[in-house]
C-alpha cells in the first residue's frame, strides 16, 4: 500500500464522525494501539511529524467516559452480562478482564492457565477438563495471540469479540421432530 494511501487512512480516522465510529470504546492508549497495529499489518512506518504541524491528540478529543461503559466490577458481574458460552470465549473474557477492567495489581496485559483455573473458578464457569489447552483453543479460534512461554494476549479480534459480540444473540434453536405416527394397517386375511 502505498503512502498516500496510508494518509488517507489515518486522516479518515482523525475525522470527528468516522473516528468516532472506527475506534467505537476505545480511549487513549488503546486508540494508539490501533494506530500502531495497523500501520505494522499494513507494512508501513509510524509517519513522522512535519515542522510546524501538529496533529489533533485523539486522546482529548475522545470523551471520557467510554461510550460502552462496562457495568461489571467484578469477573463473575462481566461473566453474567456477557454469558460465553464456550471456554474460548471465557478465556477472551479473562483477557479482557485483566487487561481493561480490573485494577491495582490485578491488572495485566497477558495470561496464562494459572489465570484460566483462578478466574474460571472465580467467574463460576465451568472449568474445562484440560485447562491447559483453553488458551491454545483460544487462540486458534482467533480471540488471543501467543506470546510465548505459555503466555497469551487478547487480540482486537477478541477484544471485539467481549465488547460487541457478547452476549450472542443469534442463538440458533432447533426443533426437535415429533417421532412420526405410522398408521397400523388392517391385519392381513
Amino acid at each position: 500500500m502505498s503512502w498516500n494511501c496510508c494518509c488517507i487512512i489515518c486522516g479518515l480516522m482523525l475525522l470527528d464522525p468516522l473516528r468516532d465510529q472506527a475506534l467505537d470504546g476505545l480511549e487513549g492508549e488503546s486508540i494508539q494501539r490501533v494506530m500502531d497495529y495497523v500501520l505494522s499489518r499494513l507494512s508501513i512506518a509510524a509517519p513522522t511529524r512535519q515542522k510546524g504541524f501538529s496533529p489533533p491528540d485523539l486522546a482529548s478529543s475522545m470523551p471520557s467516559e467510554p461510550v460502552h461503559p462496562v457495568a461489571a466490577q467484578s469477573i463473575r458481574d462481566l461473566r453474567e452480562q456477557k454469558l460465553p458460552e464456550k471456554s474460548s470465549e471465557m478465556a477472551a473474557l479473562v483477557a479482557y478482564y485483566l487487561a481493561e477492567i480490573a485494577e491495582g495489581d490485578e491488572r495485566k496485559d497477558v495470561i496464562n492457565t494459572a489465570d484460566i483455573v483462578r478466574y474460571f473458578k472465580q467467574a463460576g464457569f465451568k472449568l474445562p477438563q484440560a485447562p491447559a489447552q483453553t488458551l491454545p483453543k483460544a487462540a486458534a479460534a482467533g480471540y488471543l495471540d501467543a506470546v510465548g512461554s505459555g503466555m497469551f494476549k487478547l487480540n482486537p479480534a477478541g477484544y471485539k469479540l467481549v465488547v460487541h459480540g457478547l452476549p450472542s444473540t443469534t442463538k440458533v434453536t432447533t426443533k426437535v421432530a415429533a417421532p412420526s405416527r405410522k398408521k397400523s394397517k388392517p391385519p392381513r386375511k
